[in-house]
């Protein structure tokens, strides 16, 4: 039996297609290692949204060629469907794949293993090309599973080679969703997180994203379905009303921002304004009062001043995040953003970005603070900690509670608590009931 290694860098997609690969070569007789000592393949499923991404990938695939110099090295994921020319000439890949045809891996693997002729299978995406059927019904020591159900992008953001790495819009068809969340919850996975590239633009005919996460909520033994990051474009009141009207939704909205100031998100190519933004915050309230909105925020675009970067902080608090990813805008070669001018300088970037994380600190810490009192059902994970358990509640906020009295594990139960404290990145509480807690 041959053993086979994952290294994955990136998104949710990203890791959901390594869940889907992993199966893939265990039903082609491979055993999936969870380290790479004695691999006799390595898969790295890369990622390209910025430049560090790809220095992560090149410097993962130098260092497992050094340490496991007879094993196959495969290549695979958007950095070499993005980047195909410098991909190819990697000689530490034994095989170089892009974010097509994944299926074909284990074959190419045991090819390798049998005649030892290096594979590069690149090809550029097509008017033509279908969402690839990937499916995935065993999740590694999960309480949640992450269902990819859209692909590819058209929306072109001046900074960003996603839509180079993934193609234009396509999404699952719905009755196999059906039959994947019917797998999933076959093994007593009780939550479904969906996830896409570009998820609001879901459609399968005259079915969107709210009628996948209703397909999802139907399956028996799905208790919660949670939705992966969205652009605010597609969120219609109807939407959002038949989001609201299902059983088991979790009110949790990744908005991605970029920027809170108008100016910078019309060179970036967004396609809404900082109000149309706040605006449609404002109507998922209305829709779910118990909401929490989390979102990634860039700084340092080409041309952003120091008014700019001002008004962006302001937005935090204007919005109320309950978390927000700050990080600082990289060059990315082949955008239109890399050949604008006044590039903004290193030194500027980290100033903004600590000034931004602080806004983002203060923001999550009020969130947190305006929970304490409340009740929340928390769906509990895997124990990682002797003094507490942990899980989420429906929100996504990590609610913690102490093992003093109660030692076993409570792993994939869900539980009502009351939060009575919180700290800078969680809460704590304690359980409604002694009987739903089972203590001891």
């Amino acid at each position: 039996m041959y053993k086979v290694y994952f290294m994955t860098f990136g998104c949710k997609v990203n890791h959901y297609e390594t869940d889907c690969m992993k199966q893939l070569f265990r039903e082609k007789g491979f055993y999936v290692t969870d380290a790479p000592e004695g691999a006799d393949a390595v898969v790295i499923n890369s990622c390209t949204v910025t430049s560090s991404g790809d220095s992560r990938t090149l410097t993962a695939l130098r260092k497992m060629r050094e340490s496991l110099p007879e094993a196959v090295i495969v290549l695979t994921g958007c950095y070499p469907q993005a980047s195909p020319d410098e991909a190819s000439g990697l000689e530490s890949a034994d095989i170089v794949t892009g974010t097509k045809k994944r299926k074909a891996l284990p074959d190419m693997v045991l090819s390798f293993i049998a005649d030892h002729s290096r594979r590069v299978e690149l090809s550029s995406y097509s008017a033509e090309d279908r969402f690839e059927p990937l499916v995935c019904s065993r999740f590694d020591d999960s309480t949640r599973a992450f269902v990819k159900i859209q692909d590819g992008c058209d929306r072109f953001c001046s900074y960003c080679l996603i839509p180079f790495a993934r193609g234009r819009l396509r999404s699952k068809p719905l009755e196999l969703l059906r039959k994947e969340a019917a797998e999933i919850a076959a093994g007593g996975i009780k939550e479904i997180v969906l996830c896409g590239i570009n998820l609001a633009f879901y459609r399968d005919g005259d079915a969107d994203m709210a009628d996948a996460a209703r397909v999802c909520s139907e399956t028996e033994g799905i208790v919660r379905v949670r939705l992966g990051s969205l652009e605010p474009e597609m969120m219609t009141d109807d939407m959002l009303a038949r989001l609201a009207s299902i059983e088991g939704f979790c009110p949790q909205f990744h908005l991605s921002l970029q920027s809170g100031c108008t100016r910078v998100l019309k060179a970036m190519n967004r396609r809404y304004t900082a109000d149309e933004y706040l605006a449609l915050t404002e109507r998922i309230r209305r829709f779910f009062p118990e909401c929490s909105f989390t979102t990634d925020v860039m700084v340092g675009f080409p041309g952003e001043t120091d008014d700019d970067h001002r008004e962006s902080v302001k937005f935090i608090d204007r919005v109320g995040f309950s978390k927000v990813h700050v990080f600082r805008y990289s060059r990315r070669k082949g955008t239109v953003a890399d050949r604008m001018p006044s590039q903004v300088a290193e030194s500027v970037k980290t100033l903004r970005w600590n000034e931004m994380n602080e806004a983002a600190e203060k923001s999550r810490r009020k969130y947190l603070e305006s929970l304490v009192g409340k009740t929340v059902p928390v769906l509990f994970e895997r124990e990682n900690s002797p003094d507490f358990h942990q899980g989420h509640a429906p929100d996504h906020t990590l609610i913690k509670i102490s093992r003093k009295n109660h030692k076993k594990s409570l792993r994939n139960q869900i539980i009502s608590v009351i939060i009575e404290e919180y700290s800078h990145d969680h809460c704590f509480g304690r359980p409604v009931c002694d009987t739903d807690y089972d203590i001891d």
